[in-house]
């Protein structure tokens, strides 16, 4: 066993693979890829400008990691211009079959064992071939037909030097060039690791289409395919294979007595309960992954999912009413829960003068003419002009949305999506309404009745220490400095009156008394008492005076 790729405990700590260790990336190897990018650029001539097409053509010359840029970028108009993101949203990922020897010696690397023991036949022509992996028909031993996903060899390398030096790129220009650009490009990359890792460990789609194919049971118009758990590795992929007809074969759908109207109706319903309801849906639902089968829609490739937590599916479902009520600040305040942002925004009065330009555009459009892309960009936008982050999960829904658009406005032209969800949110409005005050009132219960004890525990203490003369009680006046001054003032004024008081009233006494020794017929100890008391009454006089003048100006 070898133990120098495990992670290992001790005293000073863990120590964990860098990803350099992890990917086995060298600095010869980032060198040759950045020659061979550049190469790439060159031959599309960047440095003369990059037409929409010409960029989504180099992404896929580049590879799969640019690829999911592309895609990526395909939802972020506030980086890129919405005529760059419409055509990057074209990318897939296909690519030229790597060789049948290759995948059997992927195949026998994973098992360790002859393919034969696992598999009855596989069929050397493959179901589909992507910049990531290959599909293939098979047959195990017992009999079953299923189809076996492999990943291309090198291709987490590959991916894994492509983000590092992305990193490294996107880390430089922040410190050199602080604009919001930079950061978004920062956010962009982090987001392609966070894909990259999850996409390339096929043990994440092994776990995507067993808790899928719990969904499913649920409804007995969808289904995906079963994983063989046991079968599955992290390069390897082994699940039932079914035969269906492509939703973008609308035709042969026809001809097999489909209706078209009501499969769509019901694929998208059913997004609307993944997105919505259950907060786990397939990110990818273009018409390559989505087949009819025995009566069934059939959603391929569990590769890409997305999640939402509750309170952001609370969220999503209130923007979405605010915007059909043309209710800006109700949009404001969703969309403000939706980023999960706790601090103030800066202009607020502004943010609902742009949200009301959104409503006013959106809102009273029909549901048939509204363009969700449109849509989602221009929100986008507002939120990045306000400092607002819009966390990712809003650009894989945006995506996710945006790509069954296309689907149906290509092959299912009659089924309106749009209509189709609010008509689903309606029908759950009450009962997600009331399930989420249910869920509310719980959670608000449990804080106060954990903050009511811990009240009555410190109250107890208290007491405890209020009989044994232990407490000190610690008073500030907040705001309480200018008028003690004035007040401190005041006192200081009267103090010295009365003393000039005193020293008049003393020195009357002597002048009459008749003590001697005289001055000016006054005794002396009598007229040093009125010097005194003349001097501080006009010491008083032009305190008053000097002190009025300031505070009048």
């Amino acid at each position: 066993m070898d133990y120098a790729d495990e992670e290992t405990i001790g005293l000073l700590g863990g120590r964990r693979q860098s990803m350099s260790t992890r990917y086995h990336l060298t600095r010869r190897g980032a060198a040759r890829r950045l020659v061979e990018i550049a190469r790439i650029a060159n031959r599309f001539d960047v440095l003369h400008g990059l037409t929409p097409v010409k960029m989504r053509l180099m992404f896929e010359a580049l590879g799969p990691t640019f690829v999911k840029v592309g895609q990526i970028l395909s939802m972020r108009s506030e980086i890129l211009p919405q005529q760059f993101c419409d055509e990057l949203a074209k990318l897939r990922a296909n690519a030229d079959p790597m060789p049948y020897a290759t995948v059997i010696g992927v195949l026998e690397r994973e098992y360790r064992r002859p393919i034969d023991e696992v598999f009855a036949s596989i069929d050397p022509s493959p179901l589909g071939s992507a910049s990531l992996s290959q599909v293939h028909r098979a047959t195990l031993v017992g009999g079953e037909d299923v189809a076996v996903k492999v990943q291309r060899p090198g291709v987490r390398e590959t991916m894994a030097q492509d983000v590092a030096i992305m990193r490294s790129i996107a880390s430089t220009a922040s410190k050199v060039v602080r604009k919001p650009q930079v950061v978004d490009l920062r956010g962009v990359v982090e987001e392609l690791w966070e894909t990259f890792e999850a996409e390339t460990d096929f043990r994440v789609e092994t776990r995507n289409l067993v808790e899928f194919n719990s969904f499913c049971h649920d409804f007995a118009y969808m289904d995906c395919p079963k994983p063989y758990t046991d079968l599955c590795t992290e390069h390897v992929v082994v699940m039932d294979y079914i035969e269906g007809i492509s939703v973008s074969r609308p035709d042969l759908l026809t001809r097999e007595g489909y209706d078209l109207e009501e499969i769509g109706t019901k694929l998208v319903d059913n997004y609307a309960t993944q997105v919505l309801d259950r907060g786990f849906f397939h990110a990818d639902p273009h018409p390559g992954n989505i087949i009819v089968s025995g009566g069934c829609i059939v959603l391929i490739d569990l590769g890409m999912t997305g999640r939402l937590n509750g309170r952001t599916r609370s969220a999503l479902r209130d923007m979405i009413f605010a915007v059909a009520e043309q209710d800006s600040p109700r949009l404001a305040d969703g969309l403000l829960r939706f980023a999960g942002t706790e601090a103030e925004v800066g202009d607020y009065p502004a943010l609902l003068s742009d949200l009301d330009s959104i409503v006013q555009e959106y809102g009273t459009v029909d549901l048939t003419d509204l363009d969700l892309s449109a849509f989602l960009a221009a929100l986008t936008q507002m939120a990045s002009r306000h400092g607002i982050e819009v966390p990712s999960s809003i650009t894989t829904v945006g995506r996710a949305l945006v790509t069954l658009e296309g689907t149906l406005d290509e092959f299912i032209p009659n089924v309106n999506m749009i209509e189709i969800i609010s008509k689903h949110m309606a029908q759950s409005k009450t009962t997600s309404l009331a399930s989420d005050e249910l869920r509310r009132l719980g959670a608000e219960g449990h804080k106060a009745v954990h903050g009511l004890l811990a009240a009555l525990s410190e109250s107890r203490v208290v007491s405890r220490m209020l009989t044994r003369g232990q407490i000190r009680v610690n008073l500030e006046l907040v705001g309480s400095r200018e008028p003690m001054l004035l007040l401190s003032d005041m006192v200081n004024r009267l103090t010295m009156a009365l003393i000039v008081v005193g020293l008049f009233v003393g020195s009357s006494i002597v002048y009459f008394a008749g003590m001697k020794p005289v001055v000016f017929g006054i005794p002396v100890i009598g007229f040093l008492g009125y010097v005194v008391a003349f001097a501080l009454s006009l010491w008083i006089v032009a305190d008053i005076y000097i002190k009025g003048r300031r505070a009048r100006k």
